[in-house]
């Protein structure tokens, strides 16, 4: 029988009347990787908040060794060994490794308060050698790839002296091969004695690895036990109490012959070139492409945060001189973006004022006073966050960073209803979100499109693209590699269009 590392005994918490854990009990020996899988809005970040002790419980508690363990801040926590390994890493991109590794506890020259930069040197190459990791630790930060990043992470919390290490969405923006160099490096920290809390919407990442699963529903553990009681199907519909027998919904709509966007020869230097596409009224057009395909460069540019050289954007049939961002949302055009914490949000301000956002001239009294009617603005915002199923407390209480990521999500694009945009541009909308999540923005992609709005719909996940899209557009290298109609959409194709920039430019190297 194992050893127990930690437990969790009946945690309970609420915030504003709404529970968002309900008599948490599971544990974790040591030397063990255990998956924590559910929706957004599940509970797992609270859980984990308590854990780290950023969060206090309402009941309940937690035994640490066979102790009682009640952090009260993150350091009493990072203290008792227990370390995170974040989806926004928490790395200072304009500081070294070493700085990093060590920025709060850097070691001194005995009792002076001169740093001793040596000493951390030292450990830090012996850290990242133990990570496989040849890199100086001189090295900034902001010169590392997204997975060097995350092994430095990683390497962090062993500097701790780390026992627990929680990984939360570890290889949302890594490639396949750093993604399969962290799992090797997880299964390593595993036979060292470490032991994990993995959590990721990507579930056969979870039944690649861990040795047990406990899957969270509204606040409730629904269902623990060692991974091969599960399959993925099994786990999706634990996960939201339901069979989901098609991820994605059925469309209510086909595309219209009118023309809502038009874009003709756009060019900007070493980023699009010569780039065509339209898109229809109630069509939802997909934009596909390997890392550096140009999408988002490209995404920016229609909505007037880039700038673009040559060619012409054309809405509703009138050209666009120039494009500003102002002018887009005048014009009817709405922009999600792929980064929603840093661009999408004012992660510490509340739903009212995030979603009243881009409407807030709507909600201006006469000149010259332009006060603002709050009244009506928050009740305009309770409409959309019920329509949009926006789990939260009231909406002019609960801050935007106290949401689940999928609600965060609708956040974002409630915001945009509020201006009703007849173009939508969705880059990444689905990005780190649960699968039930996905379902429901899908489902308002469909009603959008089924309501006239035309979707330029931006994903590196094809199979959403295959089941969302009227047609796709191919880019690599800043082109427009091919199209597809529904009829014709075939992954080999559609992949091959999307390697032929990147074997062309291989070639041109050689």
């Amino acid at each position: 029988m194992p050893e127990l590392l930690l437990q969790f005994e009946g945690i309970s918490k609420s915030f504003f009347g709404v529970h968002a854990l309900q008599d948490i009990a599971f544990v974790l020996p040591k030397g063990h990787l255990l998956g924590l899988i559910g929706e957004n809005g599940a509970g797992k970040s609270t859980l984990m908040n308590i854990l780290g002790g950023v969060l206090q419980p309402d009941r309940g508690g937690m035994r640490l060794r066979g102790q009682d363990y009640s952090p009260r801040n993150p350091a009493e926590a990072t203290e008792a060994g227990v370390a995170f390994i974040h989806q926004e890493l928490n790395l200072f991109t304009n500081l070294s490794i070493a700085d990093n590794l060590f920025i709060d506890r850097l070691p001194r020259f005995g009792k002076s308060p001169f740093i001793n930069k040596r000493a951390a040197r030292t450990r830090t190459r012996q850290l990242l050698e133990s990570l496989n990791l040849a890199l100086a630790p001189d090295t900034l930060v902001d010169r590392l790839t997204p997975g060097e990043r995350q092994l430095v992470e990683i390497a962090k919390a062993l500097s701790t002296g780390a026992e627990i290490i929680i990984f939360d969405e570890p290889t949302t923006s890594l490639t396949a091969g750093e993604t399969e160099r962290l799992f090797a490096i997880i299964q390593d920290l595993r036979r060292q004695g470490k032991s994990m809390v993995y959590i990721s919407h990507n579930l056969g990442n979870v039944l690649e690895l861990v040795d047990e699963i406990v899957v969270l529903r509204d606040g409730r553990v629904v269902d623990q036990g060692p991974r091969d009681d599960f399959t993925i199907d099994t786990m999706i519909s634990r996960m939201v109490g339901r069979d989901i027998s098609q991820i994605f919904p059925s469309r209510q709509s086909v595309p219209a012959d009118e023309t809502l966007l038009e874009v003709r020869g756009l060019s900007q230097p070493g980023i699009v070139k010569d780039i065509d596409l339209t898109l229809h009224k109630t069509e939802v057009l997909g934009l596909f492409g390997l890392m550096g395909s140009g999408r988002t460069e490209l995404a920016r540019i229609l909505f007037g945060l880039e700038p673009f050289e040559r060619g012409q954007i054309v809405i509703d049939g009138v050209v666009c001189d120039g494009v500003s961002v102002r002018d887009s949302i005048r014009r009817g055009m709405a922009f999600v973006t792929e980064n929603r914490r840093e661009e999408g949000l004012l992660m510490e301000a509340t739903i009212v004022d995030n979603v009243g956002l881009v409407a807030l001239p709507t909600f201006a009294s006469a000149p010259p006073a332009r006060l603002l009617r709050a009244r009506g603005l928050r009740l305009a915002v309770t409409r959309v966050a019920e329509c949009m199923r926006i789990k939260s407390g009231p909406v002019h209480r609960t801050l935007a960073k106290n949401l689940s990521g999928g609600n965060q999500q609708k956040v974002v694009i409630g915001k945009w209803l509020m201006s009703r945009p007849t173009i939508f541009i969705m880059d990444e909308p689905t990005r780190g979100i649960d699968v039930g999540a996905k379902y429901e923005v899908y489902s308002i992609i469909n009603d959008l499109a089924a309501r006239g709005a035309g979707i330029l719909l931006i994903s590196s996940e094809l199979e959403e693209l295959v089941g969302m899209c009227d047609r796709i557009v191919v880019m690599s290298k800043g082109e427009v590699q091919g199209a597809f109609e529904r009829d014709e959409f075939d992954r080999e194709r559609i992949l091959q269009a999307a390697f032929k920039g990147h074997q062309a430019h291989q070639r041109g190297g050689q």
